[in-house]
């Protein structure tokens, strides 16, 4: 399957739907708020990889694309009793651009998230180590407990006496769905460097295969269709893959504040496209003059 990326005219039937919601005639779908994380690792000269999965087709949100590992917060994200490293959720809710409360249940839940959707775990015994193997069978019970939602986050942590490691995450983009569409998520990225000696796995129900490519690389196979993926995706793996490195990436995440970007209508030579964020109108301009190139 083939998703057009930015920028993608709007179908005539979609353009009115828009439209109708602009005028107020429709009412959008509360957002569900959502993390994802994109991890990164080093790749011979070719810049960061980034880890994706292919979600199932039968998913009825992205179902067949290339995601990174995420979802939605959880209620039990919100309870404040876990051990803490890093920026406090002050910190992170100036970065996030939100309230303590809501910037911790984020941050909780993007580690969370990571975990079941990968193996792959930000937390150590203590404020500077992380665990540095997570396949054994006890943890493998633990993730499945964590996905099927038989077991909370903190209580996971508490248990195995591990510090919540935020350190290692930066904040990265905001993307909020479009205010016409049935299923909508207010969903925050953030970047991690996958930590030494941990390994990830195809472990996620949600997935039917996973992969590591370098970011430009991903990007390059969504132009070619070889890859599935919303604009987000799309537009996230683009941008990292012009830094030259995880630690590259992850010094700009640090001076970075997330401002949740939603896709509005704006006009497209004749017809009508999906908005971006401003900064990222260069690289696809840049992109599009290159695929256009003999």
């Amino acid at each position: 399957m083939r998703i057009p990326l930015p920028p993608v005219p709007l179908p005539e039937h979609l353009l009115d739907v828009a439209r109708a919601y602009d005028a107020g005639d429709r009412t959008p779908v509360e957002p569900r708020d959502a993390a994802t994380v994109v991890l990164l690792r080093p790749s011979d000269g070719a810049g960061p990889e980034v880890y994706l999965l292919r979600r199932q087709v039968s998913m009825d949100f992205a179902g067949g694309m290339a995601v990174f590992p995420g979802g939605g917060v959880d209620r039990r994200d919100f309870d404040a009793s876990v051990a803490w490293a890093g920026p406090g959720p002050a910190e992170w809710a100036r970065r996030l651009g939100t309230d303590e409360e809501r910037a911790r249940a984020l941050v909780c839940a993007a580690v969370r998230e990571t975990f079941e959707e990968s193996g792959v775990l930000l937390a150590g015994p203590s404020a500077e180590t992380v665990v540095d193997d997570t396949t054994g069978e006890d943890w493998e019970a633990d993730r499945a407990a964590l996905e099927s939602r038989e077991l909370a986050m903190t209580d996971f942590l508490n248990r195995r006496g591990l510090v919540l490691r935020t350190d290692l995450l930066g904040a990265w983009d905001g993307w909020l769905t479009p205010v016409f569409e049935p299923k909508r998520y207010r969903t925050w990225f953030f970047v991690a460097r996958l930590p030494a000696g941990q390994r990830t796995r195809d472990v996620s129900t949600e997935s039917s295969s996973v992969t590591w490519l370098p970011a430009r690389v991903a990007a390059e196979q969504a132009d070619d269709g070889a890859l599935a993926m919303l604009p987000p995706t799309y537009l996230t793996c683009l941008e990292i893959g012009t830094h030259a490195s995880p630690e590259e990436v992850l010094e700009v995440a640090g001076h970075r504040t997330v401002e949740m970007f939603t896709p509005s209508v704006e006009p497209l030579e004749d017809g009508w496209t999906l908005s971006m964020p401003d900064r990222l109108r260069p690289l696809v301009a840049q992109r599009s003059t290159q695929r256009r190139r003999p």
